[in-house]
C-alpha cells in the first residue's frame, strides 16, 4: 500500500501566474520629408534583387545550356560505339573468310583444278651449298 500512497500523494497547488499586460499597439509612423531615404534604400533593394534575379536566370540557363552540350556528345558517343561494334563484326566475318581461303584443303584443291600435282616424296633432295 506504500507505493500506492506514494502516487496518491497531493502536491501543493502550484502558484498562479501573474496577469500579462498587453503590449501597446505602436504609433503609426507620420509621413514626412525624412522618409525618402528610406525610398532610395528600397530602390536600391529593389535594383539588387532584380540583378541577383538576372544573374541566377543567367546562371541556371548556362546549366542548361551544358547539360543539352552533354547530351548532345553523349549520343555521338553511343552513335560511335555502334557503329565500332558493326565494324569489328564486319572485321571477324571477313577475317573468318581469309582464314578459310587460306586452308590447305582449298588451296590443294584448287591446285588440282589447275592441274598441278604434289611431288611425289621420293623426288626431293637437298642441295648442298657449299660453304666456304
Amino acid at each position: 500500500m506504500a507505493a500506492v500512497d506514494w502516487f496518491a500523494t497531493t502536491a501543493p497547488a502550484p502558484a498562479p501566474l501573474p496577469a500579462r499586460r498587453r503590449p501597446r499597439p505602436a504609433a503609426k509612423p507620420v509621413p514626412s520629408a525624412r522618409r525618402a531615404p528610406q525610398a532610395r534604400a528600397s530602390g536600391r533593394r529593389l535594383t539588387g534583387g532584380i540583378v541577383w534575379i538576372s544573374l541566377f536566370a543567367l546562371l541556371l540557363t548556362g546549366i542548361v545550356a551544358l547539360n543539352v552540350a552533354v547530351l548532345r556528345a553523349n549520343m555521338t558517343v553511343n552513335k560511335l560505339d555502334t557503329t565500332e561494334l558493326q565494324l569489328r563484326a564486319e572485321n571477324a566475318a571477313l577475317s573468318s573468310q581469309v582464314s578459310s581461303a587460306a586452308s590447305a584443303r582449298l588451296i590443294e584443291s584448287t591446285a588440282l583444278k589447275l592441274g598441278l600435282v604434289p611431288a611425289p616424296a621420293t623426288g626431293t633432295s637437298y642441295l648442298d651449298l657449299g660453304q666456304k
